[in-house]
């Protein structure tokens, strides 16, 4: 007695172990989870507005490998897009705990793969951002590997602990938010390039005085530099600096300066303008017309697209119209110049100016922005230039000519009615019918345990015996066993299945003597790991690979001596299906238990732990066994009516989790002392639709007369 409550309380104080081990990593893995959603969504988001910018941002990588000249601008448009998409998908993903397993494994893979990016960054230094947030935040090299280093540890926890992600949206309607999210990020991409970003988070956006942009405060740090002299004496050269120059009976040799300090540097520090002739630079004429001016910008014009020239005229001739000023900066040469011209007819003046600056300025080829007394107010895609109705009045009478109201909280708002708005609309709808179900099939099944399964229902489900040789028999005993046993029934053919399940050794061997269409073949237990260096482990491929076809998980034996939690069997369940077995899974209670009536609960808990995730499709291969503990091996025996009590609740909640069709269809097996004697009466139940059998399997005439109550 002593030993029992002592073996009780070891089991009490592990799952009670267990169960904090599970919370914390259940919080961390959701933790993980939500930090590495908003990233990836913001990371994708700033991309997917700006895929120009991730294009030139790709370019730079590719020139500093020595890559530039291989692949094609238009291939690094794409692969931005994509990237942006895959970025913002995944964040969106994670949030919503959508297909875990394979996102887990998508951005672990993709961690690993930026932060060996970032390192390389970090010692080889070839840009000064990495752009992953594109223009909205720009991160030193060093910041942005530490941050890659956090977010690899976070998608190493979810990775190995997918299935702690608490869902938001059920797996029926995943498939919405994947197709809807994915489509999304596509979409804003192409308006972004048709348009301009929705968003832009350079210098040079609307409201931005130029010339204030580039000024210098007063107290801002200047760039520092420090001067080394190296001067000879007596034949010996030495280093110096100004602190501590010698005296002159030292001769100079040479001297080297180098900047410490970068200092403060302006927003717009690129900015200029030249008459490609003349050399004359006309920044600050530009900037100080107090009128109106419309710079056309074009990077490489070679590359523009000419489409809308006919509407580019129109506005230079409105302008030339009311007296404002038209220009085009480029980065172009003089033959690309002539080119634009001949096919344009272009008569407006081109200057030049950086083609970095040009393509940070405006995101098309070729833009168009309005300046005011130096002032951006406006800025137009090729595709959106002002109608010919818009240019019926000077500009200072129209609204082209004003600067535009704060259009941010439009923005925003268009985001939440094109996309956050949809997917919570779809969530909170996903979670009420979830809900509501829940509450139907509770309300449909209250009171009605027993009776809503009668007799004639039971003829839906399959009839079962399984033996259960536990670490028993030798492998010749065991073959030997086998043989009787799968002869007696070749001859005398049964009323239900048949299956053993026999130790590890037995299997393959065991397999060579059985006729599988009369006797199944199974296994006592599988690894939770797929493979590797598990010393002593059986995995469930190896296990497949015998013969076997079925395999028993959540026996009390491995959860009372080999702490086996929900947790474990959890990974156990989803690797044995994945390899095509069938699972008897187990679950029972002890003792005290049932005296304190918890037996309910806690066979619901061990169910809803391990098996109750699976979908319905990977339920139709799992096969429950009720097995009290205080009953195996003792000699004592649940009452038909204990056993048949717990059976239907068992059912209930698996109506409850699959619906009744499925509960109905699942068979439900006792295990505890199960005899030839007994099993006549126990399985006249209406749900009792077999046994597990322990003992009793290890002589096959034992054995065969339990599985001959079926024909009584």
């Amino acid at each position: 007695m002593i030993f029992i409550h002592l073996r009780n309380f070891r089991s009490d104080k592990c799952r009670v172990k267990n169960q904090a081990t599970n919370i914390i990593k259940k919080t961390a893995v959701n933790i993980g989870r939500l930090l590495m959603a908003a990233t990836f969504i913001f990371s994708g988001y700033v991309k997917a507005i700006d895929p120009l910018g991730t294009q030139y941002k790709l370019t730079d990588y590719l020139q500093a490998m020595g890559l530039g000249s291989l692949i094609p601008d238009w291939s690094l448009l794409v692969g931005a897009v994509l990237l942006a998409a895959c970025e913002f998908s995944l964040g969106i993903f994670l949030l919503l705990a959508i297909r875990r397993h394979l996102v887990a494994k998508i951005t672990l893979a993709l961690m690993s793969i930026m932060t060996l990016l970032t390192l390389w960054i970090v010692i080889a230094n070839p840009v000064k951002d990495c752009g992953c947030f594109g223009d909205a935040i720009v991160l030193s090299n060093t910041h942005t590997f530490v941050k890659n280093i956090i977010l690899l540890i976070i998608a190493v926890v979810i990775a190995k602990w997918p299935t702690n992600m608490v869902r938001f949206v059920s797996k029926k309607t995943q498939w919405i938010v994947i197709n809807y999210t994915v489509i999304f990020a596509l979409a804003l991409s192409a308006w972004s390039l048709w348009d301009l970003p929705l968003f832009d988070f350079r210098p040079y956006h609307v409201g931005t005085n130029i010339a204030q942009g580039m000024k210098i405060p007063k107290d801002a740090p200047q760039p520092q530099f420090e001067t080394t002299f190296i001067l000879e004496k007596n034949g010996k050269q030495q280093e110096f600096t100004l602190d501590n120059y010698p005296d002159s009976t030292w001769t100079f040799v040479d001297s080297k300066t180098i900047q410490t300090s970068e200092g403060y540097v302006p927003p717009i520090h690129d900015f200029s303008i030249q008459d490609p002739h003349t050399g004359e630079d006309i920044t600050q004429q530009v900037l100080r017309d107090t009128s109106y001016t419309f710079l056309l910008i074009s990077p490489s014009l070679a590359y523009a697209d000419d489409s809308n020239f006919g509407r580019i005229d129109q506005i230079y001739e409105f302008a030339q119209d009311y007296g404002y000023s038209f220009i085009c900066l480029t980065a172009s040469s003089d033959k690309d110049i002539a080119k634009w011209q001949d096919i344009t007819g272009a008569e407006y003046p081109f200057y030049t100016t950086d083609a970095t600056t040009l393509k940070t300025m405006i995101r098309s080829n070729p833009g168009l922005m309005l300046l005011h007394h130096g002032t951006i107010i406006q800025k137009w895609s090729h595709n959106s230039l002002p109608q010919p109705e818009q240019l019926t009045l000077p500009l200072e009478k129209s609204e082209l000519g004003k600067m535009p109201v704060d259009s941010m909280p439009r923005k925003i708002l268009l985001m939440l009615l094109w996309f956050v708005l949809p997917l919570t609309v779809l969530v909170i709808a996903d979670r009420l019918w979830a809900w509501s179900t829940w509450v139907k099939k509770k309300k449909e099944n209250a009171n009605k345990i027993i009776s809503t399964f009668n007799k004639k229902e039971k003829k839906m489900r399959k009839k079962i015996v399984a033996g259960n040789w536990k670490m028993n028999m030798n492998l010749q005993d065991g073959v030997a066993l086998a043989k009787e046993i799968n002869e007696a029934l070749v001859a005398d053919k049964p009323n239900c299945d048949v299956v053993i399940c026999t130790p590890f050794i037995h299997l393959a061997s065991v397999a060579q003597v059985l006729d599988s269409e009369v006797v199944g073949l199974g296994a006592e237990n599988c690894a939770d790991k797929a493979k590797g260096a598990y010393t002593g482990e059986v995995s469930a491929e190896m296990v497949k690979s015998t013969g076997a076809q079925y395999v028993i998980l959540g026996h009390s034996e491995r959860r009372q001596y080999y702490g086996e939690t929900v947790e474990i069997l959890k990974e156990k369940v989803e690797l044995a299906l994945a390899n095509g077995l069938k699972i008897i899974f187990c679950c029972g209670e002890t003792l005290e238990e049932r005296e304190a009536e918890k037996q309910n609960e806690v066979v619901k808990a061990e169910l809803e732990g391990s098996v109750f995730h699976l979908d319905a499709e990977a339920w139709k291969n799992i096969i429950l066994a009720y097995e009290p503990i205080w009953a195996i091996g003792t000699g004592k025996t649940a009452t038909s009516d204990q056993a048949e009590e717990m059976l239907a609740y068992i059912r209930s909640i698996v109506a409850e989790k699959y619906g009744k069709e499925a509960a109905e269809e699942t068979s439900i097996l006792y295990g505890g002392s199960c005899k030839a004697s007994n099993a006549p009466e126990l399985f006249a139940k209406p749900n009792i639709d077999g046994g597990l059998i322990g003992g009793a399997s290890l002589k096959a005439a034992d054995f065969k007369g339990i599985i001959d109550a079926w024909k009584k």
